[in-house]
């Protein structure tokens, strides 16, 4: 069957303060029937997005939007139709979830949504989900023995994603220290992000890549498969602009707060990241000059979660 116009959908990422996500099933006689889906539908003719999303979650759930924040937008055919998904994040809202329409709804804790059957064009949004709420990247060292130290107490904090930052390296050394640091965090599962020359990637094993902004703004086109965890550090709306375009799975924007590495009238501030991230539709994390308490407030200004050097460090 020919696949005809593409279908705008708005679709909602409900998480309440026990990480369990808000989830429909879907009639049976409904295109993709019988399977779980984030709750949402197609936008009508002259309707914005964000009315489309007030509308949807009030129908379908009775809930009242007060806050929320673009997450991603996702293309994708299915045999006998294509679709395109206007994801967002609700932060705040007010009333109990109930399903309006007869459908059944659960809230379902995030670490387990591999559990549900989904229609394929949602399980981008699955891998945003599970993406963690803190990302720690290295600090510069003087040694591997000092880095596998460093490695070490962050693994001891729970930490489940690290961005492995060396700058001062050559690229040899800086492969060769992966590949050491790397067999600790397997053992640990948890991931460890490739912060290097591109070239190298391939041989290194790692299950991401992150592109500081000099490398994001010299690429054109996605660097790894989509299998591939691809992040990117920002500084600018023109950053996270390309990173978007690029189809990055997050983002993170700097300097938030005062930092040492920036002048004051760098720093972005909470209004400006909120204003700069609501702009794009990837998940973004807040980085510079933050601690573990301001995790909350970054939420509420739309950040996936926070990232940094010094907040993970005695």
């Amino acid at each position: 069957m020919a696949v005809g116009k593409t279908i705008d959908v708005v679709v909602a990422v409900v998480v309440n303060a026990s990480n369990e996500v808000l989830v429909s099933f879907r009639h049976a006689s409904l295109h993709q029937g019988n399977l779980w889906e984030f709750p949402g539908g197609k936008i009508e003719p002259g309707e914005s997005v964000k009315s489309a999303l007030h509308r949807e979650l009030m129908e379908e759930l009775g809930l009242v939007i007060r806050q929320c924040f673009p997450l991603q937008s996702i293309n994708y055919k299915y045999p006998d139709k294509s679709v395109r998904l206007h994801v967002w994040r609700i932060t705040e809202w007010t009333g109990v979830a109930r399903g309006l329409e007869g459908q059944k709804i659960a809230w379902h804790p995030v670490s387990e949504l591999d559990s549900l059957d989904f229609p394929a064009a949602n399980a981008p949004i699955v891998k945003i989900l599970q993406l963690p709420a803190l990302i720690a990247v290295t600090p510069i060292v003087a040694s591997l023995p000092e880095l596998e130290s460093v490695i070490d107490g962050l693994l001891r904090q729970g930490i489940t994603l690290i961005q492995l930052r060396q700058p001062q390296l050559s690229a040899a050394s800086y492969l060769h220290w992966f590949q050491c640091t790397s067999k600790l965090c397997e053992a640990q599962r948890v991931s460890l992000m490739f912060n290097g020359e591109l070239r190298d990637f391939s041989a290194s094993g790692a299950i991401g890549y992150h592109a500081n902004s000099q490398r994001l703004l010299a690429l054109d086109h996605r660097p790894v498969a989509a299998e591939i965890l691809f992040s990117t550090s920002c500084h600018s709306l023109e950053e996270l602009q390309h990173a978007a375009a690029l189809s990055a799975d997050f983002a993170t924007l700097s300097p938030v707060a005062v930092t040492y590495k920036y002048p004051v009238d760098k720093i972005l501030g909470w209004p400006m990241f909120r204003e700069l991230t609501s702009q794009v539709s990837i998940p973004v994390y807040a980085l510079g000059g933050l601690c573990r308490d301001d995790l909350v407030v970054a939420r509420s200004h739309g950040a996936q979660g926070i990232c940094g050097i010094s907040l993970f460090q005695p």
